[in-house]
């Protein structure tokens, strides 16, 4: 129920904007996280929104690098994903829940996209 795109290839330093739609329920009114899992490694949360009032939260593993943005014209929400590093490389995925502030766990989360692949190498 959830979709999103964006994902590629990108060299070090590099930027990426991932897009996650949804087209049976409006956005604005879940709150939103950012996953992402690499092989052999445990899913993390990498960045969150509220519905209630558009709170943030980003990991120090990607604060100050990446944001999010809601497009609520459009349905979407938006990950930009700057100064890419290596360890960035996962597949990452957009889930959604109703709780008006975010969570980070993902057992919270009842919705879920299929995930984009984001690879950062030269």
């Amino acid at each position: 129920q959830l979709v999103e795109s964006g994902g590629g290839l990108v060299q070090p330093g590099g930027s990426l904007r991932l897009s996650c739609t949804a087209s049976e329920f409006t956005l604005r009114y879940y709150s939103i996280g950012w996953f992402r899992q690499a092989p052999g490694k445990e899913r993390e949360g990498v960045s969150f929104i509220s519905y209630g009032d558009d709170s943030t939260y980003y990991p120090d593993s990607v604060k100050g690098r990446f944001a999010l943005a809601r497009d609520n014209a459009n349905n979407t929400v938006y990950l930009q994903m700057n100064s890419l590093k290596p360890e960035d490389t996962a597949v990452y995925y957009c889930a959604a829940n109703n709780r008006p502030f975010f969570t980070i766990d993902p057992g919270t989360y009842n919705y879920w996209g299929q995930g984009t692949q984001v690879t950062v190498s030269s």
